[in-house]
């Protein structure tokens, strides 16, 4: 059974994704606490001995360090035999929206809640720019989960995992209260917390949390 060891700090929903990941498989992991916010993953050191792309989460296997979210999902999903594709088309669709998710509903929900949380003086014009976007990517997300149980079908997916993490923190962090503004992604949050084994990001991720500022 390979040896985990996972960098990373609470408020990161990519860290989150794979700890729910390896934990959803039955794996475990040591948890490596990383004082983002203390800029250390912007160091020359840490760049040099952990990860050169200056990124959170690092998932180290056995050894080997790993990088970028994506792609560490879909290998454990094949080492692992779960939350993959069956056929060519769900391997598609899988793509389709882990891309999707990291270029859009990751890449700005992330950015919209670091800066509107964990910043001192947000500027109100940038949180207005993003949360308009944000705003059309969960429309688009909230039509299509009206109309599917989960990203690719009637089965959850890393797609879904993926997609899920940053929506699944506090309302207080995120601004979003979405069993009231879009009950068809609350709805689908909700099937995939019921999976077995389930746990929430600062259960699976302990350690000195960011200073909240929003209101």
């Amino acid at each position: 059974m390979p040896a985990y060891r996972l960098h990373y700090f609470p408020e990161s929903g990519n860290s989150y994704k794979l700890a729910l990941m390896l934990t959803l498989c039955g794996q475990t992991f040591e948890p490596v606490w990383t004082d983002f916010g203390g800029g250390v993953t912007r160091t020359a050191e840490w760049r040099r001995t952990v990860n050169e792309m200056g990124e959170i989460p690092v998932l180290e296997e056995d050894g080997e360090r790993l990088t970028q979210t994506a792609p560490i999902l879909l290998k454990l999903a094949e080492q692992y035999g779960r939350f993959g594709g069956e056929n060519a088309a769900e391997k598609f669709e899988i793509l389709r929206w882990l891309f999707w998710d990291n270029h859009k509903l990751t890449g700005y929900m992330a950015t919209y809640r670091y800066y509107r949380t964990f910043t001192p003086s947000p500027d109100p014009h940038v949180l207005a720019h993003f949360r308009k976007r944000l705003d059309d990517f969960l429309r688009i997300l909230e039509q299509h989960l009206q109309r599917s149980a989960f990203a690719i079908g009637d089965r959850p997916t890393v797609a879904d995992l993926s997609m899920t993490a940053y929506l699944s923190y506090p309302s207080d962090e995120t601004g979003y209260d979405l069993a009231a503004s879009h009950p068809a992604v609350s709805a689908w949050l909700g099937r995939v917390a019921s999976l077995p084994g389930w746990r929430s990001a600062y259960d699976l991720l302990p350690g000195k949390r960011l200073t909240h500022y929003a209101r």
